[in-house]
């Protein structure tokens, strides 16, 4: 079946989503249509079943659109309405990824005054000190196929692939294959952009995985940094949540101010009170990356809005019409054995 391509003006109107399958599914493997029915005449049923996974079409907060993959461990819920992975969790149990409740159920709209924040898992294109030479804005805001535009979706045999219109911007579509492990509370989403058009510029893949507020955020400190302490901070301002030791970076979120931090280690660990989530993109050894050529970055943001982030960036390369660059990232879900934060980081991270 054909794919959903969304003009510039589809952009700007947010034109409705559809969801369809890829290639004629088997019998026993019927197809998840946008209506919520089965391929082959069946009867209404919004699930595919394969072994130990099912793919479930559902409603998430008043997204009625939404997708579900579940093992049975595991379960990972991509809203393709606004173009992001907004839940990744034990079945039953939290969701570590960080929502605003305040926009459940709401449209993205790329024409607001202000960046609307949902929450959740997406990618915007590195560098971020670049965006204004691409849309001409001088007010912070990312691209909008990137940040504010329904997505396209599709069941392609075990996974869910969302793919954005192309920026009007940049030139760029991005495509996401959402993969849960059949059996682990292991999540894979593979990040591609692909150039339509536009003049050949750097540009790299930048996955912001926003999440609840945590214990703590570990980054194991490579053992030969390119930075002195393992990692740099963003800007001036003291940050006493942040602490070096043993080979350990470990941060907590300041209430009061936001801070970031950049490093290039390959791994993040966000650590809740009862389960932890390992983010790991590898890094490239010899590439250019932005933002001093870190791969990893954490950002804290303050009060009200309690969430951090853990930011996986890939290594820049020259775009031209044509091309493809891609990142991989694996999330990971652990339980909490140890009430010592450091003893669990160090069993993580086998240090």
């Amino acid at each position: 079946m054909k794919s959903l391509h969304i003009s510039k003006a589809g952009l700007l109107l947010c034109l409705s989503l559809v969801l369809c399958s890829c290639g004629t599914p088997e019998p026993s493997r019927p197809a998840l249509r946008g209506d919520g029915s089965v391929g082959h005449g069946g009867a209404a049923d919004p699930t595919i079943e394969f072994k130990n996974l099912r793919i479930t079409r559902e409603n998430y907060h008043g997204w009625s659109n939404a997708i579900a993959i579940r093992n049975d461990r595991a379960e990972v819920v991509i809203v393709p309405d606004i173009g992001r992975v907004m839940s990744f969790g034990m079945v039953n149990g939290e969701n570590v990824l960080w929502n605003d409740p305040a926009l459940h159920g709401k449209p993205v709209n790329p024409e607001a005054p202000e960046w609307i924040n949902f929450g959740g898992d997406k990618s915007w294109p590195a560098p971020e000190a670049e965006w204004g030479l691409y849309t001409g804005r001088k007010n912070w805001r990312p691209p909008p196929a990137f940040d504010s535009a329904p997505n396209d979706a599709r069941v392609e045999g075990k996974d869910v692939v969302l793919l954005s219109p192309v920026d009007p911007f940049y030139g760029i579509q991005v495509r996401r294959r959402v993969h849960l492990d059949s059996k682990e509370p292991k999540l894979t989403i593979t990040t591609t952009y692909e150039r339509v058009s536009g003049t050949p510029s750097k540009i790299g893949v930048w996955v912001i995985t926003q999440m609840r507020d945590p214990v703590a955020v570990f980054i194991p400190g490579p053992e030969r940094s390119i930075f002195p302490d393992g990692f740099y901070k963003f800007g001036n301002e003291p940050w006493t949540n942040v602490v070096a030791s043993r080979g350990l970076i470990h941060v907590t979120r300041d209430p009061a101010k936001p801070h970031k931090l950049g490093s290039d280690a390959d791994q993040l660990l966000w650590m809740g009170a009862q389960i932890m989530c390992l983010v790991e993109s590898p890094r490239v050894r010899g590439a250019e990356y932005p933002d001093r050529n870190a791969s990893a970055e954490v950002y804290t943001n303050p009060d009200p809005k309690k969430y951090v982030e853990l930011e996986m960036l890939g290594p820049l390369s020259l775009m031209k019409p044509g091309d493809k660059i891609s990142q991989e990232n694996t999330y990971t879900l652990f339980p909490r054995t140890s009430a010592n934060p450091h003893d669990e980081a160090r069993r993580i991270f086998k240090r």
